[in-house]
């Protein structure tokens, strides 16, 4: 009769994963199979558990990894994503204390802010280090050139 029930948990693990595509409950699902197969050596409730946890920890902490490997999807760089390593100019003056500063980048304003925190003035031609959110950090060109 054991064997009954780990063939519905086993059932109904796959049917979450297949919900949620979380790669989680398909290693209880393999914990639930090799309990269902312990019961048809006779093992007691107990040892089917202990079957049960281990194999679904084995398969999460060692498979897992494997399988994220192969199955991430491929990320792609969106608009923001490009900004980083452009030269461009500054068309506000930056200065971060104040909380001012623009640049230009394919017709697009974006507030800008200096990433060593010194000022620079307009006109000059920075790098773009990071983007976070829908502020710009930049570094003159010149002193970035080594870096990215």
């Amino acid at each position: 009769m054991d064997t009954v029930y780990w063939f519905i948990a086993m059932i109904a693990f796959l049917i979450i994963e297949g919900v949620t595509i979380s790669l989680v409950s398909l290693w209880f699902a393999g914990g639930a199979l090799a309990a269902m197969i312990a019961t048809l050596f006779s093992a007691a409730i107990p040892v089917q558990l202990t079957v049960f946890v281990a194999v679904s920890a084995l398969c999460l902490f060692i498979c897992r990894p494997l399988f994220r490997k192969y199955i991430r999807p491929h990320v792609m760089a969106t608009n923001i994503n490009t900004l980083v390593g452009k030269v461009v100019l500054v068309t506000e003056k930056i200065q971060n204390l104040e909380g001012r500063g623009t640049i230009k980048v394919n017709d697009v304003t974006w507030t800008a802010r200096s990433t060593s925190g010194t000022p620079i003035e307009s006109g000059r031609t920075v790098r773009v280090d990071r983007v976070e959110g829908a502020k710009v950090y930049v570094s003159p060109a010149e002193a970035a050139v080594g870096t990215k």
